[in-house]
């Protein structure tokens, strides 16, 4: 299995957060992940923790991105209509739907994080009801802020969908109509009857896409007119590394009592050609960063570097521990070396980086060890102060630097992003 971990394509999957005997617990829908595994891809698990939106890039290499369910995503990444609901529909909205209703901006700010990574480097991406949505956003779209109350109810009885049953999570299933020549399309075709280009689906959402941005193409449409499935027709080619794709239904629950036998046989097929995309990447990665072979020496050649070596070991004693005595061999050996040395002066760029990093290693030691006593130094003298403090004064304490951390968070989100006016003050405008 250690084997296995080194050489599977990796797929990074962000955790949910719950409450659960008064402890936060991060959970991931174990079908998403036995789908992945199925097809040949390691799961990894982006734990949803403060702060790790600034850590991305420590999970490399990334081959593929999973994202699925979750919180609404925080209206004001998106151009929501919200001024358009009276107070009394906002909170109407809150108690209807109070599991889902409750922002998390740390998901939404990983999440967004690994979608323009996606996007930026063409890593291979699919997007599960909340995932298309932080999909479309990323790329500018925006969102229903609550279907019932922006859609379904300015329709007529006949063209009304229920998209979320709270008492039918699984079972719940309405009608979507696929898109002809599109990748459902070609995954569902078996399941389609002559012109009838409809399947049933399982959903759980109450938002969904308003303004599709522009990059993408529609899949799927419910009868109420809503977005159930799109995608990037320039990033979808899964044998050559390419998928960009986000669907609102959850084709992973469309099963029956048994779990294993799908509704269509279309619907693991998402997953498949997702991992087929990211087992192409992983392999296009790695070619790009391949390691050059082992070079094989003849027996002569290895006798050579043998000697090399010996003369070598002899001048590091000669270094470390002084003049190695009277034996006249030792010195002749040394010469091998020298003649090595004076033959080939001229260094690699390679090397010549090696040798300046070395450098700077040593030169930059002596003030990176004074660093370190100055901060172990602040931290002592931390420690004596709050000691001192009171348990309101420590929480009042530590709720404003989280608040300052999101903020720094954000702002710094913006300027890597080039969304950030680089003068440093826009973080202290709100405060």
């Amino acid at each position: 299995m250690e084997n296995l971990s080194q050489i599977l394509p990796r797929v990074l999957v962000v955790s949910r957060r719950t409450v659960r005997k008064n402890k936060f617990v991060d959970f991931v829908g174990e079908y998403h992940l036995d789908l992945i595994v199925r097809y040949g891809c390691v799961p990894v698990i982006v734990p949803r923790v403060t702060g790790v939106h600034m850590l991305l890039d420590s999970f490399k290499p990334i081959h593929g991105v999973l994202l699925c369910e979750g919180e609404d995503i925080d209206p004001s990444l998106y151009e929501s209509e919200i001024s358009s609901l009276s107070p009394e529909e906002l909170q109407e909205i809150r108690d209807t739907h109070a599991s889902d209703t409750a922002i998390d901006k740390e998901k939404d700010s990983i999440e967004l994080g690994l979608a323009k990574l996606c996007l930026e480097q063409n890593i291979p991406y699919l997007g599960i009801c909340r995932g298309s949505q932080i999909l479309n956003v990323a790329c500018g779209g925006t969102l229903y802020l609550d279907l019932e109350k922006e859609l379904t109810n300015k329709l007529p009885e006949e063209r009304r969908t229920k998209h979320i049953d709270y008492d039918n999570y699984d079972g719940h299933r309405h009608v979507v109509r696929i898109v002809e020549k599109s990748p459902l399309h070609s995954w569902f075709k078996d399941s389609l009857d002559g012109e009838n280009m409809e399947i049933l689906v399982n959903s759980y959402h109450h938002q969904g896409v308003k303004r599709l941005a522009q990059r993408f193409v529609p899949m799927a449409f419910a009868a109420d007119g809503l977005m159930e499935g799109f995608y990037d027709p320039d990033a979808y080619n899964p044998e050559e590394g390419k998928f960009i794709m986000g669907l609102q239904f959850h084709p992973e629950r469309m099963r029956s009592d048994d779990l294993d036998e799908f509704d269509y046989p279309g619907c693991p097929a998402a997953y498949q050609e997702f991992a087929k995309a990211v087992i192409a990447y992983q392999k296009k990665l790695n070619s790009t960063m391949s390691v050059p072979k082992t070079l094989e020496l003849d027996r002569e050649m290895e006798n050579k570097r043998k000697i090399l070596v010996r003369s070598f070991s002899l001048a590091r004693n000669m270094y470390a521990k002084g003049a190695p005595g009277k034996n006249p061999s030792k010195g002749s050996e040394l010469e091998v070396g020298a003649e090595f040395l004076e033959s080939n002066t001229a260094l690699s760029a390679e090397q010549e980086t090696r040798l300046k990093e070395m450098g700077a290693t040593v030169r930059n030691g002596g003030s990176y060890m004074k660093k370190m006593k100055v901060d172990e130094e602040k931290q002592r003298m931390a420690r004596n102060m709050m000691n001192k403090m009171n348990t309101e004064q420590l929480s009042e304490l530590m709720a404003f630097y989280h608040l300052m951390g999101n903020i720094c968070g954000e702002v710094l989100e913006r300027k890597l992003h080039g969304n950030g006016n680089g003068n440093g003050n826009e973080c202290f405008k709100d405060l």
